[in-house]
């Protein structure tokens, strides 16, 4: 059974007010499928994955009305009791930064023990152990029987990741959640690290949500590809259909700011502006200020997600009047031709 998360609204109550970090957002992730969630810092990538898990913490608060189903279960109507058999065994994540994840004071193989035990509690520490080693061994790290036994200092960033993805996956979960799984790390590493993740998902047939700001990443590894900004989904495709006809015009400034080879330009494009502020979202289009196809009715008028095609969304006006793409400094197209240009 899929991944459903429905109309899913995550605020922070502060001082400034109410920052509606995650705003209506909906996705559905599909066993063996990895859906790729893109954009830039500040649009809720990461807010959306905690609250996934119910891991945002106070001044956060999930809103009424939002829905996390698995397997036909509803994630958020959960006790602390059941939800503590859905995370980490139903539902796994990797997180940002695996140093600042595993614990300083425990060797690599007793956290990931500690995953086995949890969840299934008639484990010997033996075998929960061994079990340890063996996913060590699976992710590809030399002499994983000794690397269990090291902490996470004595570790590399590549390794530590790899243990990272151990413990997620040790009790071989339904979804994965990996969160910026390759950041801070060298490209060799980062390719050793989105082919593990790929071969195990064939294995496992998992479906994963990948966070992630690097579309060449999406490109090698995603299935379908969901656009986030300023805490709603602005755009979802497949892959292929979204590198050759981004619709967005955000979507399509992030295409267009990526450097690739063969290309001669003194300068990458930009997006102008940043993100608003959650705790003030604009009315209408909430990327208005920063589009050049910007009309009246982007300002008064919040855009749904409308079908460019039947597998195709786009909440952008300009999949009703787009006779209008055209009339400002041209039509604006990806320039990236296919996936093998990224």
């Amino acid at each position: 059974m899929p991944l459903l998360i429905r109309n899913f609204r995550t605020s922070f109550y502060t001082d400034e007010g109410v920052a509606r970090a995650v705003d209506g957002v909906s996705l559905t992730v599909s066993p063996g499928e990895t859906l790729g969630v893109v954009g830039e810092s500040g649009c809720g990538k990461s807010v959306t994955a905690l609250s996934i898990l119910r891991l945002v913490r106070p001044p956060g608060k999930i809103e009424p009305g939002s829905t996390i189903e698995l397997d036909g279960q509803d994630v958020l109507a959960l006790d602390d009791a059941a939800l503590r058999h859905v995370r980490g065994n139903r539902i796994a994540m990797v997180f940002q930064e695996p140093m600042t994840a595993l614990n300083p004071v425990l060797t690599v193989g007793e956290q990931i023990a500690e995953v086995v035990r949890v969840h299934e509690p008639r484990a010997s520490r033996q075998e929960a152990w061994d079990r340890a080693v063996d996913m060590l061994d699976r992710m590809g790290i030399p002499g994983a029987a000794d690397r269990a036994h090291h902490y996470p200092h004595e570790l590399s960033g590549g390794t530590r990741q790899r243990v990272m993805i151990a413990m997620a996956l040790v009790m071989n979960p339904a979804v994965l959640i990996a969160d910026e799984p390759t950041t801070a790390l060298d490209v060799t590493v980062q390719a050793q690290i989105l082919e593990l993740l790929a071969d195990l998902q064939r294995r496992l047939g998992m479906a994963v949500l990948l966070i992630t700001h690097d579309l060449g990443v999406v490109a090698g590894v995603a299935t379908r590809v969901a656009v986030m900004y300023a805490g709603e989904i602005v755009e979802e495709a497949s892959v292929g259909d979204f590198f050759a006809r981004p619709h967005h015009p955000y979507a399509t400034g992030l295409l267009h700011a990526m450097p690739r080879l063969g290309a001669r330009r003194e300068r990458l494009e930009v997006i102008p502006g940043a993100v608003p502020s959650p705790t003030a979202w604009p009315d209408g289009c909430r990327f208005r200020a920063r589009c050049q196809f910007a009309w009246e009715r982007c300002a008064t008028e919040h855009p749904p997600l409308y079908h460019v095609t039947s597998e195709h969304t786009s909440r952008c006006h300009l999949a009703v009047e787009p006779e209008r793409r055209g009339s400002a400094n041209g039509p604006q197209r990806s320039r990236l031709g296919d996936r093998a240009s990224v």
